[in-house]
């Protein structure tokens, strides 16, 4: 485009270009979602947690400290969802927590709060391929007599769910309500079979041995507690990403916080259900250090000869939330692309109406970070495990972040606009959203003071200063009227695409020129 006054506009520290309606032609997402298609996507996107990734936090805290730290959470992530639901209502568009701090703290704050989603998902999602391609190869193996290399599940795996996700919303939609059934119904299962067999035991929760001075309780003291908190979060990881769909949902000024209300409570149930039986049935020891702990009591009940049938129930888990968080990352890049935050090219959709191009990028992101950590196990005895451990805690560092500045963003948004049309209000307003952000820094800090997470901090530091470079010398001076950047210029009166179209304020953010 020309760079001539006629077709740009100084606002707010940044420079905006006229788009143009071809600009958001090329960029239309379908809407497709009603209540339930929002509660399967955010139940999809967390169920994996169930069935690996909490159990560590029982290694640091024992039982009773990790009971601990899902209280806390349960506590931050109401706080967190009801606040969410009133922005996400309130500005129904696809930017998310980008939007609402792009309308409370400027394009800079949306930036860093959008990009701390974008790293969330992206390493979530690598995650999640690496876990899935494990129990993918050990089941064709048992079965089939076949092994492939990693690297040629991980193609697969990405490839698949690119797929499933750029072949349309409705499709995505119907798949992740099928697949949370299913595994919910699989925890359900796990639950009887425990209890009706009598593997679990009241005594298995506190085979930790105490240290000294301690209690079975808090066998290591109250401060590792604190560093329960991060793997306790894969009970809920990824529910907050309901508004990235408000564009894809029917009516996302009802629905979004009703699903979330909903996906909350289901997920709230599948947590402690685990959390006990699981480490019922295993014990806290064994709990703490297992791999795949819901396989694990799944073993100890049926015995080994059914572990590759049991595995296949455990991938249905992991696949949900591939689904779930790879939907995440494609919509949080393209909102931030579509604004001209990141490159314009990733935010087009195609015929079929979804992101694909942003899919396409975040997979070959997290391909390439997981051929990384493959090279290094290969050089490394050991450091592939370290290395996903970094994965997996740049993954939850960058949920905290994310969710601090949300919180603060709403505190803002009440304060700054207060007479916004707010058509769903948290019930427990801004007490709720300081009560969460307190917590999600709280988190932060035991990340601080547990040097094993430091890896995961200078990494994401390093991604952020390439982020904020990147912006400050180039994207600034080339942002778009998307509907996340009307709302935050006009205060809130303009911003609902589905009512206005996509470039209601562009005759005055440029006086008509052309």
């Amino acid at each position: 485009m020309s760079r001539s006054s006629e077709v740009n506009a100084k606002v707010a520290g940044a420079t905006y270009t006229r788009a143009g309606k071809d600009y958001f032609e090329k960029r239309g997402l379908t809407r497709s979602a009603g209540i339930w298609g929002l509660w399967g996507l955010a139940v999809a996107a967390v169920i994996s947690g169930d069935f690996s990734g909490w159990n560590f936090g029982i290694d640091f805290a024992g039982f009773g400290g990790m009971l601990i730290a899902f209280a806390i959470l349960v506590v931050m992530y109401y706080g967190m969802i009801f606040s969410i639901g009133e922005m996400a209502a309130a500005m129904p568009h696809t930017g998310g927590a980008y939007s609402f701090a792009r309308s409370a703290m400027g394009p800079w704050g949306g930036l860093v709060t959008g990009a701390a989603e974008t790293i969330e998902y992206v390493a979530t999602t690598a995650v999640i391929v690496y876990f899935s391609a494990s129990y993918a190869d050990a089941i064709t193996s048992e079965l089939l007599g076949v092994s492939l290399p990693a690297w040629v599940w991980w193609a697969i795996l990405y490839a698949a769910f690119v797929g499933l996700n750029a072949a349309g919303a409705a499709i995505s939609f119907r798949f992740a309500i099928v697949v949370s059934v299913i595994s919910i119904g699989i925890i359900v299962v796990f639950s009887i079979m425990a209890l009706a067999s009598g593997a679990f035991q009241w005594a298995n929760l506190w085979d930790i041995a105490p240290d000294p001075g301690q209690t079975e309780f808090l066998p290591h003291g109250v401060l590792p507690i604190l560093f329960a908190l991060p793997f306790a979060m894969w009970f809920f990881l990824g529910i907050e990403e309901l508004p990235l769909a408000a564009e894809e949902s029917h009516n996302p000024v009802r629905d979004i916080p009703r699903a979330g209300f909903w996906a909350r409570g289901t997920l709230i149930v599948t947590g402690l259900l685990v959390l006990f039986l699981n480490t019922g049935v295993i014990g806290a020891e064994a709990t703490g250090v297992a791999g795949e702990p819901l396989l694990d009591g799944f073993r100890a009940i049926v015995g080994d000869e059914a572990a590759a049938v049991l595995a296949l129930l455990a991938l249905v888990g992991l696949l949900a939330s591939l689904q779930g968080i790879m939907f995440a990352y494609g919509r949080n890049m393209y909102s931030l692309s579509r604004a001209g935050y990141y490159p314009q090219f990733l935010s087009l959709t195609g015929k079929r109406r979804t992101p694909w191009v942003s899919l396409l990028v975040g997979a070959v992101i997290g391909f390439i970070a997981l051929a990384i950590l493959d090279t290094l196990a290969a050089f490394n005895e050991g450091a592939g495990a370290v290395a996903g451990a970094i994965v997996l805690n740049i993954a939850v560092w960058g949920a905290v972040l994310a969710y601090f500045l949300q919180m603060v963003s709403f505190v803002l948004l009440r304060k700054k606009l207060p007479d916004v049309e707010r058509p769903y209000r948290s019930p427990w307003g801004i007490p709720g959203a300081v009560i969460a952000a307190a917590i999600a820094a709280l988190i932060f800090v035991g990340f601080l003071l547990n040097p094993t997470f430091l890896p995961a901090i200078i990494a994401i530091v390093v991604v952020y200063i390439i982020i904020l470079a990147g912006f400050a010398l180039f994207f600034r001076h080339r942002l778009v009227l998307s509907p996340e950047e009307e709302y935050a210029l006009s205060g809130g009166r303009h911003g609902d695409p589905q009512e206005e179209g996509y470039d209601a304020m562009e005759g005055e953010v440029f006086g008509d020129k052309r």
